[in-house]
């Protein structure tokens, strides 16, 4: 190549990155100009800011571990104790119908790919039996007792084994029964599992594999769903859409309404855009990626299916922007105080993309006839040690036959158990 027409080429190469970021700047500019939005959820008026009002900042703390003698903090009226540790990575926990409890450690840089089984034996509210009850799978998390069969849900696909009550540890051979597309954006590699009333149906959480579709659609193919299948597999459909990441899922109490966490896009500031809990209507679409909290267009997928936008459903609860709301469980047990029963918490396993932190705890929102009553509050405390450090990252939360809750703390490695007094 001549070394004009090389230089002429660097020219225009320039001046293309240059048009490009040039753009980019402008959108962003016109989308800060616009004022707040007002939108109507279940329990309040959010109020939202203009996209990128502020910066995007990655903002990662350290994450210390527990010393000695330190433990999360609840509500007066609630004892914290240490129900199990030296885990890698607890992110779920599983009850199974006989009271084995079973715990997917798994992570996203490193991942001890296992399942831990814990039994109490004298029903005490310590386990004295634990097991590796399997091994070798990739990044687990969902399970699930259905029949004879132990479900196990990989990020790459959905998988069973032969069982029966009491096996401390599965020797039958795998059956994959539903591929998954694997991996994700960010943590978006995990997989739920929950069974309806009757075990005919099994619905499975799949996040997104980008923040906003900048790898295109083809790519979100079979993503940022909730699935639903029979218990062999077949049958798929697509239950619910636009949920970007969609983790925690449980059965409202005393209904058959699904109901779901997920956390929402980046990079468009501090406070955009808050994850949330909500109903699931089957059909429904949440938005991701062309809007966010209903019609709020993403600048970012300026003018792309408008007819996508028009049809977005209002999330119900808003729990904070950025604040990695993860796990969920409805407390359908009488051992905690009135208030709390039929109630929804929320495991929150902090933010990133936040200038100060957000999460790195419990949430309670109170229910009443399986509709939220009031807004979120804080019900286990003390992740943070300050802005720079964490010493945990609540994740999974699980309520027990005898009334207490678990909550998977996967950077602490440990479980917590919350009883009230």
């Amino acid at each position: 190549m001549k070394k004009e027409h090389f230089l002429m080429l660097s020219l225009f190469g320039m001046l293309a990155l240059a048009s490009c970021g040039s753009k980019e700047k402008a959108e962003k500019e016109e989308a800060a100009k616009s004022g707040p939005d007002s939108v109507a959820t279940k329990t309040d008026s959010l109020v939202l800011p203009a996209p990128f009002a502020t910066e995007s900042v990655e903002n990662r703390p350290k994450e210390e571990g527990w010393p000695e003698g330190k433990m999360p903090v609840a509500p007066a009226g609630f004892t914290v104790s240490k129900y199990a540790d030296k885990f890698d990575g607890p992110r779920w926990t599983y009850i199974a119908p006989n009271g084995d409890i079973f715990v997917a450690e798994s992570g996203t840089k490193k991942s001890a790919d296992r399942i831990t089984m814990l039994r109490d034996v004298n029903k005490d509210g310590k386990p004295e039996m634990r097991e590796i009850f399997m091994e070798k799978l990739n990044k687990p998390l969902g399970m699930l007792v259905l029949k004879n069969y132990f479900y196990v849900a990989n990020t790459n696909g959905l998988y069973r084994y032969a069982y029966k009550p009491g096996d401390t540890k599965i020797t039958s051979k795998a059956e994959k029964i539903l591929d998954l597309p694997a991996g994700g954006y960010n943590n978006h590699w995990t997989r739920n599992l929950l069974a309806n009333a009757d075990g005919s149906k099994i619905y499975v959480s799949v996040g997104s594999g980008s923040n906003v579709a900048e790898h295109g659609m083809d790519n979100e193919k079979r993503r940022a769903n909730i699935l639903e299948i029979n218990p062999d597999g077949t049958g798929e459909k697509i239950y619910a859409s636009g949920l970007r990441n969609p983790v925690g899922m449980d059965w409202a109490p005393g209904t058959n309404m699904l109901w779901t966490a997920v956390n929402e896009r980046d990079k468009l500031g501090d406070d955009l855009v808050p994850d949330y809990i909500t109903s699931v209507k089957e059909g429904g679409f949440y938005g991701w990626p062309y809007s966010y909290f209903g019609q709020n267009a993403d600048p970012r997928m300026k003018g792309e299916r408008p007819d996508m936008v028009a049809k977005a459903i209002v999330p119900d609860v808003p729990v904070g922007s950025h604040t990695a709301s993860l796990g969920l469980a409805f407390y359908d047990k009488n051992k905690f105080p009135a208030k709390y029963q039929g109630g929804a918490f929320i495991g929150q396993h902090g933010s990133w993309n936040r200038s100060k932190l957000a999460g790195y705890k419990v949430l309670f929102v109170p229910f009443k006839n399986g509709k939220p009553t009031g807004k979120p509050e804080d019900f286990l405390t003390g992740f943070v040690e300050d802005e720079g450090k964490v010493y945990g990252r609540p994740v999974g939360i699980t309520v027990m036959e005898d009334g207490s809750m678990l909550v998977n703390d996967d950077s602490g490695n440990t479980i917590w158990r919350v009883t009230a007094k």
